[in-house]
């Protein structure tokens, strides 16, 4: 079976009932995990309980929570919550998230991002398996205490959010699974070479690695919903580029968007957000996106798990209709 995966915002702008109605679409299709991720809108545990609560064998998953929001040994204890009330179905997703996000909206300080998740996941892992947290570290020093309910798996996967080299090597040397973002399917088969030396260097395999990119998805009823749904991903995709700091930039124009990426983030910073989005090229939807009719969007996935993804996580863009997101689900089910 080729695992497929789904992602949807914990922002309101999908009500409950259609967020649970979607959940059990996909459960019933035998979809992997539903994930979610946590920004400024509601945190993620909380979606994701209430999915659990709704679904039989969907997996539940953070995708992602940053490591700067709670510390670790809170991440242990609410993931652990997760596993025992879905029943031994969590999937802890971690990233450091961005500069922006965690000073202005955290209140913390954006330091040393690498060395911090390396702390966190070691803490996690611990935890998890009932040690006692006897721990000297870099940002934390623990002690005494040990986690009081453990999580019914006896390993909850820990994915990461990484693409620059060193996230990357910590993704080859501790974790299950790799959760990559707005990635050319062209770029996938070198970063994941990258996260295999370095598990292989740990003594560990590539295999051990699910490569779960999150790739937006949208199967079009007609050419006019086609047309604006590019108009959609075009905005966002521009959002990220111009108004989420230096790193998304710099992503894009490590995956040969340079001249594009220069186009929107100038644009951007002169307020001209219809100039930004517009570009967006066409070049740069073709490769990271996967939007078109039904036979087309199947054959796009496909290019993205030949490229070496194992689970591909089924995105949509923002404004997405409930209708939209169950039609795409529905033409992009794994297959059995």
């Amino acid at each position: 079976m080729s695992a497929t995966a789904l992602t949807l915002s914990s922002r309101q702008d999908i009500p409950d009932d259609d967020l649970i109605a979607i959940a059990q679409l996909a459960d019933r299709l035998g979809y992997h995990t539903f994930f979610t991720g946590e920004s400024w809108g509601r945190d993620a545990f909380t979606i994701l309980t209430m999915i659990a609560c709704h679904t039989q064998s969907l997996r539940v998953g953070t995708g992602i929570v940053p490591v700067f929001s709670r510390s670790p040994a809170l991440i242990a204890q609410t993931i652990a919550s997760l596993d025992q009330i879905s029943k031994g179905r969590a999937t802890l997703g971690l990233g450091s998230s961005g500069r922006l996000l965690i000073e202005q909206w955290h209140g913390q300080s954006f330091e040393k991002p690498v060395a911090r998740t390396r702390e966190y996941i070691e803490i996690i892992r611990k935890a998890l398996a009932g040690q006692p947290l006897n721990h000297e570290g870099q940002f934390f020093r623990l002690g005494r205490f040990r986690l009081g309910s453990l999580p019914l798996q006896e390993n909850i996967p820990i994915y990461l959010a990484s693409l620059g080299p060193r996230n990357l090597e910590l993704t080859g040397q501790l974790c299950d699974g790799w959760l990559p973002i707005w990635l050319p399917h062209q770029r996938l088969p070198e970063l994941k070479a990258e996260i295999g030396e370095a598990a292989s260097r740990s003594g560990r395999d590539i295999s051990q690695i699910t490569v779960a990119p999150q790739i937006i998805c949208h199967v079009a009823a007609d050419s006019d919903e086609l047309e604006e749904t590019k108009q959609q991903v075009r905005a966002h995709m521009a959002y990220y580029i111009g108004g989420m700091g230096q790193y998304y930039y710099n992503l894009f124009c490590r995956s040969g968007f340079q001249d594009e990426a220069g186009a929107v983030r100038e644009a951007w910073t002169a307020g001209d957000r219809p100039k930004a989005t517009a570009a967006v090229s066409e070049d740069m939807l073709e490769n990271i996106t996967v939007i078109g009719d039904a036979e087309s969007c199947r054959a796009k996935l496909d290019r993205f798990r030949s490229s070496g993804a194992d689970m591909p996580v089924v995105a949509f863009p923002h404004g997405a209709s409930t209708a939209a997101i169950q039609r795409t689900l529905e033409a992009l089910a794994p297959s059995t």
